[in-house]
């Protein structure tokens, strides 16, 4: 005969329950560590259960699941993983929209980009000014600098060792006044990034 109701008590271990009733669990919760040894049978819970707003309010407690982790495909279309996650050793299509910040760029005298920020980069000169060799630099990634002249122009950049030109020979930016230049780069070793130079934008 199944078990209706579960309120103030607990389940002993080893006890053998058949099933549980609709709302047979209220109020206080499974307690950590209640679940030991054996784990959930394979399919025990399923879409029209965890996924159709059965938990409500608290959410399952910091380390409640520790040690084994959830099986590839244990939670299936209808639940959770598929179309949600995306993995990092997988080939796959994406049918959104993917976006990467631009991450504004201290001005000074000396301007060192971090790599581990972000991909894509702007800054205002307000002077004439270097671009360092950045930092956290990983052989693939890709992106662009948006270098903006400010209210005077005429600032002039110059370039550490590590950013390549097509020749061999760096770019001058745009003279005028709030002119914007692009350099586009992607790294091709820790010290060698490959840029292309696109100049005065409106």
């Amino acid at each position: 005969m199944p078990l209706t109701k579960v309120s103030a008590g607990v389940i002993a271990a080893n006890a053998v329950v058949d099933s549980f009733g609709t709302q047979s669990i209220t109020g206080d919760k499974i307690g950590l560590g209640a679940i030991t040894g054996n784990t959930l049978a394979s399919n025990i819970i399923n879409a029209n259960n965890i996924v159709n707003a059965s938990i409500t309010g608290a959410k399952l407690a910091a380390n409640t699941v520790s040690g084994d982790v959830i099986g590839q495909n244990a939670i299936n279309a209808n639940n959770v993983v598929s179309g949600i996650f995306a993995a990092i050793d997988t080939a796959q299509t994406f049918t959104k929209g993917q976006r990467g910040e631009i991450t504004a760029l201290t001005d000074g005298a000396t301007i060192t980009p971090d790599f581990a920020d972000s991909n894509n980069f702007s800054v205002t000169l307000g002077g004439n000014r270097t671009l360092a060799n950045p930092s956290n630099v990983v052989a693939g990634q890709s992106g662009s600098f948006f270098i903006t002249q400010d209210g005077t122009g005429s600032r002039t950049l110059a370039y550490g060792s590590n950013y390549d030109f097509a020749g061999g020979t760096a770019p001058t930016l745009s003279t005028a006044a709030s002119a914007v230049d692009r350099i586009d780069y992607v790294v091709r070793t820790a010290t060698s990034i490959h840029c292309v130079f696109t100049a005065n934008y409106s």
